[in-house]
């Protein structure tokens, strides 16, 4: 059940060093993380490259944010997009809100047109969105099991590639 005290919007101006520490406080400990999700976040926002870009707020303050931004299938842009990094303060994990963050983002997608989405992550997590594993799709260096698509409108294959701001040091 998702913590009813948490509002979620559209990230702000303004909301830039609040997102960067959550993102940072998230991963902290996370055991795949190389610490560098708030510099993608960062790096995104840059290139104007997330698509969505939604936080929840609690008590007044940012407690967690999600992004989406395109990714290209075969080098092309076919209407998939990428879910990720998904951030929770440490605080507040386990309650619901980052799962209300993924579920409200899909459901933008959808409604934006989009066809389908990737992450790369915990198939526990992510497969109760109804991402899975998905042999046509690969995208290289990471365990075809922790790729996971969700399609909205059909079959696709080929290699995944993120924008280039996920290979910020």
């Amino acid at each position: 059940m998702a913590d009813r005290g948490a509002t979620l919007r559209d990230e702000r101006a303004g909301d830039a060093d609040a997102i960067g520490r959550v993102v940072a406080a998230a991963f902290a400990d996370h055991p795949h993380s190389q610490q560098t999700e708030h510099r993608i976040v960062d790096a995104l926002r840059a290139a104007d490259a997330m698509t969505l870009s939604l936080v929840a707020e609690r008590d007044g303050h940012i407690v967690a944010h999600a992004a989406w931004s395109p990714v290209r299938i075969d080098g092309a842009d076919i209407g998939w997009y990428g879910l990720g990094p998904v951030a929770v303060a440490p605080a507040v994990q386990g309650r619901g809100i980052g799962r209300a963050l993924v579920e409200a983002g899909l459901a933008r997608l959808r409604t934006l047109g989009a066809r389908g989405c990737v992450v790369a992550g915990d198939p526990g997590y992510y497969g109760r969105f109804g991402f899975r594993a998905d042999p046509a799709l690969r995208y290289p260096g990471l365990p075809p099991e922790y790729f996971m698509a969700l399609s909205f409108d059909g079959f696709v294959s080929g290699t995944v590639a993120y924008h280039p701001a996920f290979d910020t040091p």
